[in-house]
């Protein structure tokens, strides 16, 4: 609706405007006393004024200099309307006082009224794109709120994920350990056999941990390649001895074959390929009841420094229907058939490994069969790493951890069961090594006490393992300020590394712990010579 305002000291002129502009999406209003009009455009929201511009006690300019001072009327419309000849400064004085246009004295109805018109239809697209502009706001208000509302549910992710990283990890770097502990005692055939199973139990339930962090990386693209010198032909035959246990507990054949033409050294992704590689072989042996699995590598083509290799898995197990071949890379679904379901399956290996792939800049097929088997196969292309001299790599391989010497550790860390194996596993290396349950105990023994390094959890009670370190930097004496510390967690974020690092922890290690990584940070940090032949 449109609200008109007629302002003319003549009523009889304010009558003739209002039964000119009657219909039934306007609505006049008129008035033969100025004074009044400002007041009328308030009270009844007048989009549009006619206004008289020679009109006793007030003019028509000095009502219009009020309307549009004013911000409660200044986006009225107003046409003056003149009884005489006007000259070119009152035209100009008008439109710069704001008024939009003039109606001269005698009245032209039709160019009144259709003058009227185009100024309503100004208005009403003026309206328009208000409400546009107003529903815009209102999307960015709400989108932010959704915005905001996914960001704290991306946090509350996270934070569960850490949490639950934290829980399953900390018991699992127990059993690891355990593990490590025993392979260094004198144990019979069976002993060993039982031993090699455990160890691949409790690295595949570690895979299984790992594959769900992985689904939450890789929807925050937080996934990164690292290339790095790898020796293929091991890295493939050790990721089949790891394998091979549940192979064997369920009487199949593992094979493995690496095309002896493939360059000794070449840079790949050693953590994801052996992720990729552990989840199709433990996929295809879940699926085949008899018969066996074959991993191969080969070649498929050359250029220069490049090599393109192709790598498959293959089982006789039960295959995959033609028709739900797709579904087997979207998350969380696995077979629709009654074998799959008797097997079971997270449903997060595959679309991982599809993603990892993909993230190499590779390539994966699969060709199945309904009681034959299937074939997974991914090729990428590798750098070959020239000018490597294979006999001291070979040499390095073959040679083992040497003892520190005079080394003193602080370890800190409020799982019993952890501070006894990581001891352990440190006395191993010579390394006389003080325990603490909690931040505050890392603390004060750290103030009274000397230490070559400090080997500290980030998630502590009473203290954690950020703020003992800033405490450690910034209030210890001269020496303890720089003492190497080395922060280890079950799931490290990226914000736990940006914190440790702003406090002054030295290097961050992942649990469950590598006794060969931690040596490696170790080494590093101290300077100590670190192998013998």
């Amino acid at each position: 609706m449109i609200n008109i305002l007629i302002v003319d000291d003549q009523f009889s002129n304010v009558e003739l405007l209002v039964a000119a502009l009657k219909r039934d999406d306007i609505v006049c209003y008129g008035t033969a006393f100025p004074k009044q009009g400002w007041q009328m455009c308030i009270d009844h929201s007048i989009d549009i004024a006619l206004i008289d511009v020679n009109m006793p006690g007030m003019s028509g300019y000095e009502l219009l200099q009020s309307i549009k001072d004013s911000p409660l009327t200044r986006r009225v419309m107003v046409i003056l309307i003149t009884g005489y000849s006007m000259g070119t400064n009152d035209v100009v004085k008008g439109l710069t006082l704001g008024a939009v246009d003039y109606l001269f004295k005698p009245l032209d109805l039709h160019v009144t009224i259709a003058k009227v018109d185009s100024i309503i239809k100004l208005i009403l697209q003026q309206r328009e794109i208000n409400n546009k502009n107003h529903q815009l706001e209102q999307y960015k208000k709400e989108l932010l709120e959704m915005v905001s509302i996914a960001e704290k549910s991306k946090m509350a992710k996270e934070n569960f994920l850490a949490n639950m990283s934290h829980e399953i990890r900390t018991p699992l770097n127990a059993i690891l350990g355990l593990i490590h502990i025993f392979e260094a005692t004198k144990l019979d055939v069976e002993q060993a056999k039982l031993l090699r199973m455990l160890t691949y139990s409790s690295q595949h339930l570690l895979q299984l941990v790992n594959d769900i962090l992985d689904i939450s990386k890789i929807d925050a693209g937080k996934i990164k390649i690292n290339k790095v010198e790898t020796d293929l032909s091991r890295l493939v035959n050790d990721i089949c001895e790891l394998t091979r246990p549940l192979a064997e507990s369920k009487n199949l054949v593992l094979s493995c074959f690496v095309d002896k033409n493939i360059p000794e050294i070449v840079m790949a992704d050693t953590l994801r390929l052996n992720q990729i590689l552990i989840n199709l072989i433990n996929n295809a042996i879940k699926f085949t009841e008899y018969g066996g699995v074959n991993v191969k590598v080969t070649i498929s083509e050359v250029r220069e420094s490049q090599i393109l290799l192709s790598f498959s898995v293959s089982d006789t197990g039960i295959g995959i229907p033609h028709e739900l071949i797709g579904q087997i890379f979207n998350r969380y679904e696995g077979l629709e058939n009654s074998m799959a379901d008797k097997l079971g399956s997270t449903g997060l290996g595959l679309p991982i490994v599809k993603k990892l792939v993909e993230l190499k800049g590779g390539t994966l097929n699969v060709e199945s069969s309904v009681g034959v088997g299937t074939t997974f196969t991914f090729t990428n292309w590798y750098k070959v790493q020239h000018n490597i001299d294979v006999a001291k790599i070979s040499e390095a391989k073959a040679l083992v951890l040497k003892p520190f010497t005079d080394t003193c550790l602080l370890l800190a860390d409020d799982d019993e069961i952890n501070r006894f194996v990581t001891s352990q596993i440190l006395s191993e290396w010579n390394i006389q090594v003080d325990e603490a349950e909690n931040g505050l105990d890392a603390y004060m023994k750290a103030k009274s006490k000397q230490y070559d390094a400090i080997l500290m959890d980030i998630n502590m009670p009473v203290m954690d393992g950020i703020e003992t370190t800033r405490k450690i930097r910034n209030e210890l004496s001269e020496y303890n300020r720089h003492i190497p510390i080395i922060a280890f967690s079950a799931f490290i974020r990226e914000e736990d590394r940006v914190a440790g690092k702003d406090v002054g922890i030295d290097a961050f290690i992942q649990k469950p712990i590598a006794p060969e990584s931690l040596y490696s940070q170790l080494y590093e940090l101290l300077n100590k010579d670190h192998l013998r032949p």
